[in-house]
């Protein structure tokens, strides 16, 4: 193993994604071995380290501290080899008789506070109960986002007497009638590869219920946009259900179909219509693609490019199958990408997560819900993978203990 004072600013970039803290590669970008070792508490005061992490710099002063020990012991590893045998100088076998070396052996030691296992735990605890708050909490939107797809499915006026309004998006390009397959193709991909990387996370209870919330959000105040306004089919191709005038077992039996079918159209579960403004496919290829950029490593770049790639295409599908209008998908963008953002600003900055009259975040309606789900995690979190369902002891395999060093 390289020795990390001779380490150079390659050295320390692969430590920290090794370590799962990327988020300090830029603050210290022209920092060397040396210079890592020298980082204390002072140098989390300031700019720009200061402005990298909420809680102070306590998880990289916490790897630092057992950088330090690992260097530590290495040193004196080769010190023995080079001939320093049983710790006497110079390779001698006779101790000194003035006590000197028992001086010496005695300054050599370093006394180096180890972050113990419960303290790592605590910075990001396993709160599989809030979790599945979060997770009831999108079921019940989800729900209650079909519901009102059938009454607003009442609702919607025939197309022979309100045609579709006018889009510039349609003006310029003409249906492709399998585009919307495409879309719905696209979208059960980025579902699938963020389940299998949501699976494969360390923290995956905490980054789950961000999720689940963000989500059942979304569709929650997607279930007022479609009430409140009720738009005509964007376009004549549309073959909507009959509608029921008030026959409420069948429109029970709709609403499992689709819940059933997952809302997709080439599932053959959604054939409703009014459920325009916004759109929903929009929203979960938008914001799976979110969550796999944010919880993967920075240097996945081709993976993000090809999920990016995925979201893009399955959203320019959705209005070349003339499917929704070109404002429901912006504004479905908006939404989401506003509502993503503004929860991950609050959760990882320490002081959005108290009440004050300078916190303006503080007066969304969901806060409450928000401090609830985020209390008792501290900081970003890391992007650590971990194979599910593993024993305790390869959970904090990097995390060595050494009881103490033994200088003879």
């Amino acid at each position: 193993m390289k020795k990390v004072a001779a380490w150079l600013a390659e050295d320390v970039y692969d430590w920290l994604i090794k370590e799962g803290m990327p988020e300090y590669i830029d603050a210290l970008r022209q920092t060397d071995g040396p210079a890592l070792l020298r980082l204390n508490e002072a140098h989390f005061q300031t700019p720009p380290i200061s402005l990298v992490s909420s809680d102070g710099g306590q998880q990289l002063l916490e790897r630092l501290e057992t950088l330090r020990i690992e260097n530590h012991i290495e040193a004196h590893k080769n010190g023995h080899a080079n001939g320093h045998a049983g710790g006497l100088p110079n390779g001698t076998s006779k101790p000194q008789r003035n006590g000197t070396m028992g001086m010496k052996a005695r300054m050599e030691m370093v006394h180096i506070p180890i972050p113990t296992v419960e303290t790592m735990r605590t910075a990001f605890p396993v709160e599989w109960g809030k979790t599945g708050i979060a997770f009831l909490y999108a079921v019940v939107c989800f729900v209650a986002t079909t519901v009102v797809i059938s009454v607003v499915h009442e609702r919607v006026p025939a197309k022979e007497h309100t045609p579709p309004l006018p889009d510039k998006f349609f003006d310029l390009f003409d249906r492709v009638e399998w585009a919307f397959s495409i879309c719905e193709i696209n979208g059960m991909l980025l579902v699938g590869l963020w389940l299998i990387q949501w699976i494969l996370l360390k923290h995956r209870s905490i980054i789950g219920r961000r999720f689940f919330f963000i989500v059942g959000t979304l569709y929650m105040y997607r279930c007022i946009t479609m009430y409140i306004t009720t738009l005509p089919v964007p376009g004549m191709h549309f073959k909507c259900s009959p509608k029921l005038l008030g026959n409420w077992e069948v429109q029970m039996r709709r609403i499992m179909k689709m819940i059933a079918g997952g809302g997709l159209s080439i599932t053959g579960s959604h054939t409703m219509c009014g459920d325009y403004l916004y759109s929903g496919h929009t929203v979960m290829l938008t914001l799976t693609y979110l969550f796999i950029k944010e919880y993967s490593p920075k240097r996945f770049w081709w993976y993000h490019w090809f999920c990016w790639s995925l979201s893009a295409v399955g959203i320019f599908c959705i209005l070349l199958a003339h499917d929704h209008y070109t404002v429901d998908v912006v504004v479905a963008y908006f939404i989401t990408t506003r509502l993503f953002w503004w929860y991950h600003t609050m959760a990882n900055q320490q002081s959005l997560k108290e009440t004050s009259q300078s916190n303006l975040f503080s007066r969304v309606w969901w806060y409450r819900l928000f401090q609830y789900f985020e209390e008792n995690v501290s900081g970003t979190v890391p992007r650590n993978y971990q194979l599910p369902l593993s024993l305790r002891s390869l959970h904090w395999s990097r995390g060595v203990k050494y009881s103490k060093l033994d200088i003879q």
